[in-house]
């Protein structure tokens, strides 16, 4: 396999100034590495001898959307300008001075939503040519569908292999009042202790999950790859009305990892929460993307994030919450808190609100600090060094993530991870 960047990944839908250097992200692919990887699929007959497709799903989200539209035509001055400039090459309406000038973005955003077209508008958080290289790579996609009112389970274990790229393409459909649990591991093991610059391999997942009205689905996925792999979790939802979705994302491994999320809160009342504990040591990458539209009237969204950056690591987090026209009465949050365990870390935060309606409410906030100084004094009187103290912090991370695993294999996992950094992990835990 030929070396491959995939620029621009992660994107935010609307940039910031570009010398902050956070507007998107470049993945870069190791040069001869082949295809392999061991999949594991833990999921009962069930869900996986179904006929329902994600794509199905979201046809009869769009027959229904449709048949309650009341056929009125949008006279927005807004929607006029993005139509007229999309005809015209951005000219046309220049002497009506009601029609408003608009960015490339803004145009396009417009159009998206005049068209009210989910398949049209889906996306994932790291985008469409990962989204692409990542489906090749897997060669076939799973498909989980829990049925009408069932309660189901299942669980994906990719593990990697030095010299190869892995992935695992998921599509995965709640139907109505139906509730769905979804573990998904990322781990693999590196052959050169000292292959720290993602050389070693690739583990990749891909994965579309369609939440039905009044469903329930819990994504949980960890990430505990050696750090000589580049790992990519990239993740797609559509939520229809009164949908819950929890989605908690565990990065505690990888040389350099992309986690991107983007959500579509179509029905009215959807919610999801999402939860994403994270540590970077050593000269560790970690790049997170989360998007979230709420079309829906009365949506929920949460995003909270939790990390620990220790050594010379470097960590991007781009969270964007889109309130679009026609929400009314939804509300999303997002917030961060991030303890800087060294002074060679390199942290952005960037949480953004994009709002075209009233009667919302857009939260964000970030706590982001070093140990304070009167901590480490506090701990050296008491014979701790400073790379003790940085150590402390590395090992509740692992503890809490060794904790609430959802399997014994992703305890494990978590267990090997921890003991590569602190000798006695393992004996402390038991």
């Amino acid at each position: 396999m030929d070396a491959l960047k995939i620029r621009h990944a992660s994107a935010m839908p609307a940039p910031t100034w570009s010398w902050l250097r956070m507007n998107d992200t470049t993945i870069s692919i190791p040069a001869g590495l082949v295809p392999g990887g061991m999949l594991d699929i833990d999921a009962g007959e069930e869900l996986t001898s179904t006929s329902a497709s994600f794509e199905g799903a979201v046809v009869a989200l769009q027959e229904r959307l449709d048949a309650t539209h009341d056929g009125a035509t949008d006279s927005r001055a807004c929607v006029a300008g993005a139509r007229s400039g999309a005809q015209d090459g951005g000219d046309a309406g220049l002497g009506d001075l009601d029609i408003p000038a608009l960015s490339s973005y803004q145009r396009k955003a417009t159009l998206e939503e005049a068209a009210a077209d989910v398949a049209a508008a889906f996306e994932t958080g790291v985008g469409t040519d990962t989204r692409s290289y990542l489906n090749f790579l897997a060669g076939s996609t799973v498909v989980l569908a829990a049925k009408q009112g069932a309660s189901e389970r299942a669980s994906i274990h990719l593990k990697g292999v030095s010299g190869e790229a892995a992935s695992a393409s998921v599509d995965a459909i709640a139907q109505e009042n139906a509730t769905l649990e979804l573990a998904i591991s990322l781990d693999g093991v590196s052959d050169g202790e000292d292959a720290r610059d993602g050389s070693s391999g690739l583990i990749g997942s891909e994965l579309r999950v369609f939440a039905g009205p009044r469903s329930h689905v819990n994504i949980t996925v960890y990430v505990t790859a050696d750090d000589g792999f580049t790992v990519i979790d990239d993740s797609g939802f559509v939520l229809d009305e009164g949908a819950r979705v929890t989605v908690r994302h565990v990065v505690l491994g990888g040389g350099m990892t992309a986690t991107g999320l983007a959500a579509d809160l179509r029905g009215d009342t959807a919610r999801i929460d999402i939860d994403t504990r994270y540590l970077a040591a050593g000269a560790d990458v970690r790049d997170f993307n989360y998007v979230v539209r709420h079309r829906g009237r009365k949506t929920i969204s949460e995003i909270m994030a939790n990390g620990v950056l220790a050594g010379t690591s470097k960590k991007v987090l781009r969270g964007t919450i889109d309130l679009v026209h026609g929400c009314k009465g939804s509300e999303g949050t997002e917030r961060e808190t991030v303890l800087l365990a060294s002074q060679g870390v390199d942290n952005k935060t960037v949480p953004t609100i994009l709002c075209d309606e009233d009667d919302v409410a857009g939260n964000h906030g970030a706590t982001i600090g070093h140990v304070r100084p009167d901590q480490l004094f506090y701990l050296e009187s008491r014979g701790v060094s400073p790379e003790a103290a940085e150590g402390l912090f590395m090992r509740a991370k692992l503890e809490d993530a060794f904790i609430s695993a959802p399997d014994d294999i992703i305890r494990d996992n978590v267990c090997r991870l921890g003991s590569k950094l602190f000798a006695d992990f393992e004996e402390d835990l038991a």
